[in-house]
């Protein structure tokens, strides 16, 4: 792995992590590769040359974890490669949405209803099944005014219950959020449905920047973009997930109305879960949200760091980090444009921009962990593709839930003050010696 580790020293190092084997195990390859190539490109080659430039580009007394040195380069060349995959993907899934409807239109404009022999309209035949399943979906609809009540009253609590959190959250821009936002999630959910890609997240960056810009930084615009950013993903991705979930129900034959019943519960359970499960890890692991942590939570950092570059514009980036965003913006949307233009027996083997850019800014600790899952996945493939496609995915699984479930004791001892009574470390050989030497003497 390709990291850090003191001073100017650069290492690969595998830590031994069940999840993101088993991660890479049910990613596709290209994922893992993509993965590991990002690691490569930038701990492995960008970071190290462009800490030769501390002093020149970045003045050479700042801390590395300053976002005017070299934790700018590192954060935002991994947004501008997320911005430009993520915006790409927008404007594509966009126009298939809208060249959907213009088809539909059109070929509604021209249907002809069927006719039998004696001129009376007919049904277009339809298998029992089909019929089946139409029945019982149609049967148990939410009535509208249920449907628009129900999002009038979520609005009405969180115009309410929101400024009291955040106090520099106006009411007003949460109703503009919730005003807006119908019609993303209905672009986003009939896109999703086209191409099976949500874009939730895009709809979040763009809110970031739209109301961080709008409240500006003397109203606290940072915090105001991230706080519109939840507002709007959490719109715009349950409407994608709950008509996934509906194909489902349609599928399977269950009731919308005991579906959507299951979504109020679930959703209900996971407003006292979640901030349980947060508050667990906030007072068991006292370095999340730490680059090099445990666990470095990558997101919330790269998310606030969108913020504050929508607030405060592009005035106090180091030396030539803007003109590498640019570069790595377009190098994003020309990649995704070559992988849409090949064929497909050359364009399989073209990287992924999102993958690539996430060990930019995290590091590539776990690229190759992902990618030895691959390569075990791969090995077994050639062995026995059939085994493999049948137990891969439950051997992945086992992988990742083992690992997750001992989290929770972890936590649980982390808070009792427990530690540990035998620690196992992997040392350079130089390392090695001085510790020899030490317990020697």
């Amino acid at each position: 792995m390709i990291c850090p580790i003191s001073g100017n020293n650069l290492t690969f190092y595998f830590d031994f992590s069940p999840t993101y084997i088993g991660v890479g195990m049910i990613c596709p390859h290209i994922v893992n590769v993509s993965v590991m190539l990002g690691g490569i490109i930038s701990w492995g080659i960008m970071w190290p040359l462009i800490g030769k430039k501390k002093g020149s580009w970045y003045p050479a007394s700042l801390p590395e974890s300053s976002l005017h040195g070299l934790q700018a380069y590192r954060v935002f060349i991994s947004i501008a490669l997320i911005l430009g995959d993520g915006l790409y993907n927008f404007v594509k899934v966009l126009i298939r949405t809208i060249a959907g409807f213009i088809s539909m239109v059109h070929k509604n404009s021209k249907a002809m209803l069927p006719v039998s022999d004696n001129g009376s309209p007919t049904a277009e035949a339809m298998s029992f099944d089909d019929e089946r399943r139409t029945e019982l979906f149609l049967k148990d609809q939410i009535p509208m005014a249920v449907a628009y009540g129900g999002y009038a009253v979520v609005a009405s609590i969180s115009i309410g219950t929101l400024p009291q959190i955040f106090p520099q959250l106006k009411w007003y821009y949460i109703l503009v959020a919730y005003v807006v936002a119908p019609v993303l999630a209905f672009c986003n959910a009939y896109g999703s449905g086209l191409t099976d890609w949500s874009l939730a997240s895009t709809y979040g960056k763009l809110a970031i920047f739209v109301f961080g810009a709008w409240a500006g930084l003397a109203n606290g615009g940072v915090l105001v973009g991230l706080a519109a950013c939840g507002v709007m993903m959490s719109i715009v991705s349950t409407a994608s997930d709950l008509m996934q979930d509906f194909k489902t129900g349609y599928l399977t034959l269950a009731s919308p109305k005991s579906m959507f019943i299951s979504q109020v519960i679930g959703t209900s359970m996971g407003c006292v879960i979640s901030p349980c499960v947060f508050w667990l890890f906030y007072k068991a692991f006292s370095d999340i949200g730490i680059s090099g942590s445990e666990y470095p939570a990558p997101y919330a950092i790269v998310y606030r760091n969108m913020a504050i570059l929508g607030v405060d514009g592009f005035n106090t980036l180091p030396k030539n980090c803007l003109t590498l965003c640019y570069i790595f913006f377009a190098a994003a949307i020309a990649i995704n444009l070559i992988r849409d233009l090949t064929p497909h027996k050359f364009s399989r083997f073209i990287p992924l921009p999102m993958a690539m850019a996430i060990p930019f800014y995290i590091g590539s600790y776990f690229a190759i962990d992902m990618f030895l899952g691959s390569f075990i996945l791969f090995v077994w493939e050639k062995v026995n593709k059939a085994k493999a496609d049948a137990f891969g995915p439950a051997v992945a699984s086992g992988l990742i839930c083992g690992d997750g479930i001992w989290t929770l004791p972890q936590s649980i001892l982390a808070l009792a003050k427990v530690n540990p009574p035998i620690c196992m470390k992997f040392l350079t050989r130089g390392d090695n010696v001085k510790v020899d030497k030490f317990l020697g003497g």
